[in-house]
Protein backbone atom coordinates (compact mmCIF):
# COMPACT_ATOMS: atom_id res chain seq x y z
CA UNK A 1 0.00 0.00 0.00
CA UNK A 2 1.28 3.46 -0.94
CA UNK A 3 1.95 5.83 1.92
CA UNK A 4 1.70 9.25 1.71
CA UNK A 5 3.32 11.84 3.92
CA UNK A 6 2.51 15.37 3.95
CA UNK A 7 4.43 18.30 5.97
CA UNK A 8 3.35 21.49 6.86
CA UNK A 9 5.72 23.87 8.38
CA UNK A 10 3.26 26.83 9.55
CA UNK A 11 3.31 29.45 7.22
CA UNK A 12 0.38 31.31 6.04
CA UNK A 13 0.58 30.86 2.57
CA UNK A 14 0.52 26.97 3.04
CA UNK A 15 -2.93 27.50 4.72
CA UNK A 16 -3.73 30.36 2.13
CA UNK A 17 -3.55 28.11 -1.16
CA UNK A 18 -3.84 24.80 0.95
CA UNK A 19 -0.68 23.62 -0.27
CA UNK A 20 2.09 21.12 1.82
CA UNK A 21 5.87 22.46 2.39
CA UNK A 22 7.16 18.40 1.49
CA UNK A 23 4.66 15.78 -0.30
CA UNK A 24 6.57 11.99 0.12
CA UNK A 25 4.82 9.70 -1.21
CA UNK A 26 6.38 6.73 -0.30
CA UNK A 27 9.90 6.77 -1.24
CA UNK A 28 9.59 9.94 -3.69
CA UNK A 29 9.74 13.42 -2.05
CA UNK A 30 8.38 16.50 -3.49
CA UNK A 31 9.51 19.83 -1.80
CA UNK A 32 6.90 22.98 -2.73
CA UNK A 33 8.66 25.96 -4.00
CA UNK A 34 10.75 27.40 -0.82
CA UNK A 35 11.83 30.91 -0.38
CA UNK A 36 13.94 32.20 2.40
CA UNK A 37 11.91 33.51 5.32
CA UNK A 38 13.70 32.12 8.38
CA UNK A 39 11.17 30.05 10.03
CA UNK A 40 11.43 31.55 13.75
CA UNK A 41 12.19 35.01 13.01
CA UNK A 42 10.01 35.58 10.33
CA UNK A 43 11.88 37.65 8.22
CA UNK A 44 13.62 36.90 5.61
CA UNK A 45 17.08 38.47 4.46
CA UNK A 46 17.85 41.21 2.18
CA UNK A 47 21.03 39.96 1.28
CA UNK A 48 20.62 37.82 -2.20
CA UNK A 49 23.64 35.38 -0.24
CA UNK A 50 21.95 35.13 2.91
CA UNK A 51 18.32 34.29 1.67
CA UNK A 52 20.11 31.54 -0.92
CA UNK A 53 21.10 29.70 1.85
CA UNK A 54 17.87 30.13 4.20
CA UNK A 55 16.49 28.57 1.37
CA UNK A 56 18.37 26.03 1.94
CA UNK A 57 18.51 25.23 5.77
CA UNK A 58 14.46 25.52 4.68
CA UNK A 59 14.91 22.60 2.23
CA UNK A 60 16.97 20.76 4.55
CA UNK A 61 14.59 20.70 7.64
CA UNK A 62 12.04 19.83 5.83
CA UNK A 63 13.97 16.89 3.71
CA UNK A 64 14.93 15.61 7.06
CA UNK A 65 11.83 15.47 8.29
CA UNK A 66 11.13 12.70 6.37
CA UNK A 67 14.72 11.15 6.72
CA UNK A 68 16.37 12.34 3.49
CA UNK A 69 19.09 15.01 2.49
CA UNK A 70 19.83 16.97 0.32
CA UNK A 71 21.94 14.37 -1.23
CA UNK A 72 19.02 13.01 -2.06
CA UNK A 73 17.87 15.15 -4.73
CA UNK A 74 17.11 14.00 -8.00
CA UNK A 75 15.89 17.47 -9.82
CA UNK A 76 16.11 21.32 -8.83
CA UNK A 77 14.11 24.02 -10.27
CA UNK A 78 15.72 27.51 -9.51
CA UNK A 79 13.77 30.58 -9.73
CA UNK A 80 15.54 33.91 -9.44
CA UNK A 81 13.81 37.20 -9.42
CA UNK A 82 16.48 39.29 -11.05
CA UNK A 83 18.34 37.62 -13.80
CA UNK A 84 21.53 39.62 -13.04
CA UNK A 85 21.49 37.67 -9.63
CA UNK A 86 21.70 34.16 -11.72
CA UNK A 87 25.62 33.56 -10.99
CA UNK A 88 25.49 34.50 -7.40
CA UNK A 89 22.69 31.95 -6.70
CA UNK A 90 23.65 29.79 -9.12
CA UNK A 91 27.17 29.66 -7.59
CA UNK A 92 25.53 28.66 -4.26
CA UNK A 93 23.50 26.08 -5.62
CA UNK A 94 26.66 24.61 -6.86
CA UNK A 95 28.59 24.52 -3.73
CA UNK A 96 25.39 22.95 -2.37
CA UNK A 97 24.65 20.22 -4.90
CA UNK A 98 28.40 19.53 -6.04
CA UNK A 99 28.86 15.54 -6.37
CA UNK A 100 24.97 15.42 -6.10
CA UNK A 101 24.42 16.43 -9.54
CA UNK A 102 20.73 16.86 -9.92
CA UNK A 103 18.51 17.50 -12.80
CA UNK A 104 17.75 21.10 -13.17
CA UNK A 105 16.20 24.05 -14.14
CA UNK A 106 16.90 27.93 -13.82
CA UNK A 107 14.39 30.18 -14.60
CA UNK A 108 13.79 34.27 -14.04
CA UNK A 109 10.52 34.91 -13.59
CA UNK A 110 8.49 37.56 -11.44
CA UNK A 111 8.02 35.47 -7.99
CA UNK A 112 4.86 36.48 -5.59
CA UNK A 113 6.83 39.24 -3.82
CA UNK A 114 10.22 42.02 -4.70
CA UNK A 115 11.37 40.68 -1.26
CA UNK A 116 11.88 36.94 -2.67
CA UNK A 117 15.00 37.02 -4.66
CA UNK A 118 15.50 33.60 -5.48
CA UNK A 119 13.40 30.36 -4.41
CA UNK A 120 13.62 26.79 -5.08
CA UNK A 121 11.54 23.64 -5.46
CA UNK A 122 13.32 19.88 -5.65
CA UNK A 123 11.93 16.03 -6.22
CA UNK A 124 13.97 13.68 -3.92
CA UNK A 125 14.32 9.78 -4.16
CA UNK A 126 14.57 9.17 -0.33
CA UNK A 127 17.80 6.55 -0.80
CA UNK A 128 19.36 8.23 -3.77
CA UNK A 129 22.40 9.62 -1.53
CA UNK A 130 23.36 5.39 -1.41
CA UNK A 131 22.14 4.36 -4.78
CA UNK A 132 24.94 3.05 -7.20
CA UNK A 133 24.93 5.69 -9.86
CA UNK A 134 26.51 5.93 -13.36
CA UNK A 135 28.00 9.02 -14.20
CA UNK A 136 28.04 9.82 -18.22
CA UNK A 137 29.75 12.48 -20.01
CA UNK A 138 28.96 13.63 -23.61
CA UNK A 139 31.15 15.31 -25.63
CA UNK A 140 34.09 14.93 -24.11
Amino acid sequence: MVHITKLKTGSKYETLGSYSRLVAVDNWIFVSNTAGRNPKTNEIPEDLAEQTHQVFLNIEAALASVDATLADVVCSRVFIQDPADTATVMTIVGEKFRGIDPASTVTCPPLGSTVYKVELEVTAFRGASSADTSRITLGQ
